[in-house]
């Protein structure tokens, strides 16, 4: 996946949840967009599990 930040992801995410919930996309742009979702959320995911590490860390030097 190119180079995004978690804003832009989980703003993106939002974007294709609106196109999904609209019902307004076809079968070939519904799979592309569950595709890339399915990319987002992993990526949030990961990022979201890397920050939490990164704290944990910080917390228990200061401790």
């Amino acid at each position: 996946m190119e180079k995004v930040t978690y804003t832009e992801a989980k703003k993106e995410l939002e974007t294709i949840v609106s196109a999904i919930e609209s019902g307004e996309l076809d079968v070939d742009a519904l799979t592309e967009k569950v595709k890339r979702a399915s990319e987002l959320i992993a990526f949030c995911k990961q990022k979201l599990t890397r920050t939490d590490k990164e704290l944990q860390k910080i917390l228990d030097d200061i401790a």
